[in-house]
């Protein structure tokens, strides 16, 4: 299958003011690209790619006094299956686990395990087995927290988002991930494209999407605590220890979000052509 998508946002910024921004797709997903992902910027600015810790894909510029609107639309190849389940999927002992994975066993900014370890090894300690483990987590995550994006706040830890009961897709992952870390299993954030392909379309304005992955088996898996069902069409664009690890976008000065929109659709097998037309017009005259 393919998928369409991409973004369109726009800062005010009250002074030059240098940004790094985390919008491109995943080196891992790069080869699947069948049109040009390239991040278009206005005014034209020198902008410059690097490679995080992570392996994520960064971009650097100088944002000039003004509006700046940053954008890109692309189409994508997806296999067009949901999410891999595997129940016996086995926890792995820490001694045999990889190298690059035991970072994910940390407590990190937003997943606060030293608060969550003992309620966690006294909720899932006696749950056998890597997948089912922490597919109990997702459960009680999903039950525990409601879902609203009027409860959006950039400072909530997982241990918070646990008492508040509250929050929006990164709360659940935060929640999940650092529960999971207590139990000894490798967790790490995901961000990216999440549209409703093979479900009922969602009313409310598309956004970018935060997941987590969990190291068993020998694999990293993909687990979902918000929607807690296997899925279709994650386009990965970051991963990291938490959502402070792959922010689409640092700012370093007085800047304002005047427009933020995201797409992320299925194709049709008849689509007429696989080059994206980008001709997005902002109403920005009341921001």
């Amino acid at each position: 299958m393919r998928i369409r998508a991409g973004y369109d946002i726009a800062f005010n910024c009250f002074q030059d003011v240098p940004m790094v921004l985390m919008l491109t797709v995943s080196p891992s997903r790069q080869a699947d690209l069948l049109t040009d992902h390239a991040i278009r910027i206005s005014p034209n600015v020198l902008a410059k790619n690097y490679p995080d810790v992570f392996g994520n894909v960064c971009t650097r510029l100088v944002a000039p006094a003004g509006l700046i609107e940053i954008r890109t639309e692309f189409i994508i190849s997806d296999c067009g299956l949901p999410d891999a389940v595997a129940p016996n999927a086995a926890q792995v002992r820490i001694h045999e686990l990889p190298d690059n994975a035991l970072m994910y066993l940390l407590g990190s900014r937003y997943c606060d395990t030293q608060k969550l370890a003992d309620f966690a090894w006294s909720t899932f300690g006696q749950v056998n087995g890597g997948w089912r483990r922490v597919q109990a987590i997702c459960d009680y995550v999903h039950d525990r927290i409601k879902f609203g994006y009027r409860f959006a706040r950039s400072d909530r830890t997982a241990s918070e988002g646990h008492q508040e009961r509250i929050g929006v897709c990164r709360d659940f992952a935060h929640l999940a991930i650092a529960l999971c870390r207590c139990m000894n299993i490798p967790a790490r954030y995901c961000t990216g494209y999440l549209g409703d392909i093979g479900v009922p379309a969602d009313p409310a304005p598309m956004d970018f999407s935060a997941w987590f992955e969990a190291y068993i088996g020998g694999r990293w898996y993909t687990f979902d605590a918000r929607h807690n069902h296997p899925r279709i069409g994650r386009i990965v664009i970051a991963r990291g220890r938490d959502a402070a690890d792959v922010a689409i976008s640092t700012m370093f000065g007085p800047t304002k979000l005047v427009h933020f929109s995201v797409l992320t659709e299925e194709i049709p097998s008849d689509g007429a052509t696989l080059q994206p037309e980008i001709d997005v017009k902002l109403d920005l005259q009341h921001a």
